[in-house]
């Protein structure tokens, strides 16, 4: 199958010919027929985040089962799937708590000595979040993956996978967003389109939007967003106060993750409002936050991992509202590439050019 292998940091992905060892017991090999590129990818792409290279890059990814190995009965062949990324062992403390998004497998888990799963030659590929989606063909766990309804196209469900579930959970699950509250999202790429849309779907009055570049903040009003805030040219604080009746918003989504957005997001909560951190902040990163101030006003800050989303429970909860006509999905994807266009994609995603864009596979 073709690949596209990341062999250099900040270097071009190498489109070529690799081997895919087959689905063993409790594995399932998926045709890609979408993948979305997120900027979980761009960032494993420009710096060192703890993924080994060589590595194939994408995690947001729909398609049609190919193979299952021994014991799978929850798809078959023919089946159209879209796809979880990372671990869900089913054993783990999390696991076992009901949070699979914080899945810790030991080292010597079965599942973790399967991989790699992709090789040229004699040298292991490693697949991004177990997942490894800028390829023809992937081999993950059964427990990734998900049905996708036949009237829901592949493009919508890879977005699913990622960028919406993300931002639907954090909204829903993490945060437990109140209907006639005020939002604040700080970001408006893909997962912060999908917090501001999720925010709207529960009922927020108010829904305040802040990027750097007007074409975000255009796709943010035509996803909910009620205010608009250009942070190049306002002051994003007091522009927040000035909209919240001089209180502050009652939560606030911080999808940079950038030190000095992440202190925005919480210096533009009332008291007792809450700010989430939802993107990937640089390694090393560090905040600084006044705790007397955390303690006289009860403002809270927290982190969410995949926006705390429980794969089988919550992607057919989102599909099941894109099919009631409550959530834009297709609306999403404002640009589409081919897989030999790879790096191209990644450039336009971090040049701010694309709301979402899709590689798609015929």
């Amino acid at each position: 199958m073709k690949a596209a292998v990341l062999y250099e940091r900040r270097a071009a992905m190498i489109v070529e010919e690799v081997d895919l060892k087959p689905p063993v017991a409790g594995e399932v090999r998926v045709q890609i027929k979408a993948a979305g590129v997120c900027h979980s990818d761009y960032h494993h792409w420009n710096s060192e985040y703890g993924s080994v290279l060589p590595l194939v890059l994408g995690h947001e990814v729909a398609g049609i089962v190919d193979a299952v190995g021994d014991g799978v009965a929850k798809v078959s062949p023919g089946d159209r799937v879209v796809l979880a990324f990372g671990h869900r062992c089913g054993e783990c403390f999390y696991c076992l708590k009901g949070e699979p998004y914080l899945c810790t497998p030991p080292a010597d888990a079965p599942l973790l000595k399967r991989f790699p799963r992709i090789w040229k030659g004699s040298q292991g590929i490693n697949s991004f979040l177990a997942v490894g989606a800028f390829s023809q063909y992937t081999v993950v766990p059964a427990t990734n993956v998900i049905p996708l309804p036949d009237d829901v196209p592949f493009e919508v469900g890879a977005l699913v996978g990622c960028a919406v579930a993300t931002g639907f959970g954090v909204v829903v699950n993490a945060a437990r967003v109140q209907p006639g509250s005020s939002v604040l999202v700080i970001g408006c790429g893909g997962v912060g389109l999908n917090v501001i849309q999720a925010a709207a779907l529960v009922g927020a009055a108010r829904i305040i939007a802040v990027d750097i570049l007007d074409n975000k903040l255009k796709y943010a009003e035509q996803f909910g967003a009620t205010h608009c805030i250009n942070a190049g040219s306002d002051d994003v604080v007091s522009r927040v106060r000035a909209l919240t009746g001089g209180f502050g918003a009652d939560y606030a989504f911080e999808v940079i993750s950038q030190p000095k957005t992440i202190e925005q997001a919480f210096e533009s909560l009332r008291k007792g409002g809450l700010a989430v951190i939802v993107g990937m902040a640089p390694v090393g990163a560090t905040l600084t936050l006044d705790p007397l101030a955390m303690m006289r006003t009860s403002r809270v800050i927290m982190g969410t991992a995949y926006g705390n989303i429980r794969p089988a429970m919550d992607f057919p909860r989102i599909l099941d509202l894109y099919r009631a006509g409550k959530l834009k999905l297709k609306e999403l994807v404002s640009r589409r590439f081919r897989l030999s266009e790879i790096n191209e994609a990644l450039r336009a995603l971090g040049a701010g050019e694309v709301a979402r864009g899709l590689v798609v596979f015929d």
